[in-house]
């Protein structure tokens, strides 16, 4: 018992319950005033149902009834409480219910957890596969430019950079739409899938499509899990091969795990190999596109790798759009901190020992300077949870953006908190991780 004790009155682990305490009533005030916000509102979700002169005020009062809006604001406000604590978000106003069997609390509603759980993944593919791209992007330019001061590339890359990094974002993602949609036709315009591609399917795996089930949701499932699994797997492989003593050695176990995850997953993709789980059956001869190619598939079985790829095209434009527009950020802030590190004694030390110019930069200036970078990376992926309000419409896909702006449009409470109150637990979470963070990237840092 003392020894457990005194492991949760060390520093670090007295530090994290400390905040955690600290993420609970920042918590609580953030949800209380996302609902008095809310609530401010004026009229109400039943302003959009009674604008027909035919509902008769009986029926209104109904609806009013039905929705608890004729209950106090304060007893709307415990129950809001209430549900959160007991993990039950509410009802949804406006979205119907599509279960077999319907929830004991919301009946004939959607409960607000099954439309965040339909629409997180979509948006966590979607933004954090830019966010990793224009970090990876933003800090090999950062360093680059940082060792090169005074050269053309830093002058080209810091112009570009700034112009796109203060662009305005629905102008430029409506111009690259132009260029690539439109006129080139490369990609599609907008959109999840190509509903006229998925309306033919009757079946994936054992679950039948013609009742009304989403089962793009099921393959988009699929390969988020796919994605998921191979990148854990890569990267155990990777630093499980730092402590190979040659370089050829550290290559080839990469380079297999490598080739092994793409085999795994074409034969996951490719159809038939796994039995019912990746059957996919058509009702009748179906044309899927990918770019510029097109796949003909007549009636029956075919593999589940066109569906991933219509996914895959549909995800292009607005990767693109979001990564050089947000790169520069990233880049000019890895400059900055690069060049502070480059004045440090260490680096000199480390010049003055003669190492290879790749080692200093790499291993002695640009690790030291990755602490607010890193740092940037974890708050734009706690953030992205809540998708690009302005991006997911422009583009739309239908994400945690597109369902917040329209639960707040439609006046949808329970959807506009829910939303709203899972981005705010993510944001303060990630705050709690970049701190205990900071302990393991600065060795100078310590939590007393």
């Amino acid at each position: 018992m003392k020894r457990i004790w005194q492991t949760l009155t060390s520093g670090m682990s007295k530090f994290i319950i400390v905040r955690l305490l600290q993420i609970i009533l920042v918590l609580y005030l953030y949800m209380t005033l996302v609902f008095i916000i809310l609530e401010a509102q004026p009229g109400d979700i039943t302003d959009i149902y009674t604008a027909n002169p035919k509902i008769t005020p009986e029926a209104k009062e109904a609806i009013v009834k039905q929705l608890g809006l004729n209950k106090p604001i304060y007893e709307r406000y415990l129950n809001y409480l209430r549900n959160f604590v007991t993990g039950h978000l509410g009802c949804s106003f406006k979205w119907g219910n599509i279960r077999d069997v319907p929830d004991p609390v919301c009946r004939e509603q959607r409960p607000t957890w099954d439309l965040i759980r339909e629409r997180l993944p979509r948006t966590i593919v979607l933004f954090l596969t830019y966010t990793i791209v224009s970090f990876y992007i933003g800090f090999f330019l950062g360093k680059l430019i940082a060792w090169r001061r005074g050269a053309i590339i830093e002058y080209f890359s810091t112009v570009v950079g700034v112009v796109l990094f203060t662009v305005f974002t629905p102008w430029f993602a409506l111009l690259l739409v132009w260029l690539f949609a439109v006129n080139l036709g490369v990609v599609p315009i907008g959109g999840f899938i190509n509903p006229d591609s998925w309306t033919n399917i009757r079946q994936i795996g054992s679950v039948d499509c013609s009742i009304g089930i989403s089962c793009s949701n099921i393959v988009f499932n699929h390969m988020l899990l796919w994605l998921g699994g191979l990148t854990l797997f890569w990267g155990i492989v990777y630093l499980w091969s730092r402590r190979f003593p040659y370089p050829w050695q550290r290559n080839t176990a990469r380079w297999g795990a490598v080739a092994l995850g793409l085999v795994l997953a074409g034969l996951f993709f490719g159809g038939g190999w796994l039995g019912e789980i990746d059957r996919v059956v058509l009702a009748r001869d179906t044309k899927f596109e990918f770019f510029v190619w097109h796949f003909e598939f007549p009636a029956g079985t075919i593999p589940l790798f066109p569906l991933a790829l219509d996914f895959v095209q549909h995800m292009v434009l607005p990767i693109l759009t979001l990564t050089l527009i947000s790169f520069a950020g990233t880049m000019l802030l890895m400059r900055n901190t690069m060049l502070e590190t480059m004045r440090e004694d260490y680096v000199m030390a480390a010049k003055a020992k003669g190492l290879p110019d790749h080692v200093v930069r790499d291993k002695h200036a640009a690790r030291n300077a990755l602490l607010p970078v890193v740092t940037s990376l974890i708050f734009a992926i706690a953030f992205s949870v809540d998708g690009g309000v302005f991006t997911e419409t422009i583009f739309s896909w239908p994400g945690m953006g597109q369902l917040l702006l329209l639960s707040a449009l439609e006046q949808d409470y329970p959807v506009a908190i829910g939303s709203l109150v899972f981005t705010g637990i993510f944001a303060l979470v990630a705050h709690v991780i970049a701190d205990i963070l900071y302990a393991f990237l600065d060795p100078r840092i310590r939590y007393d």
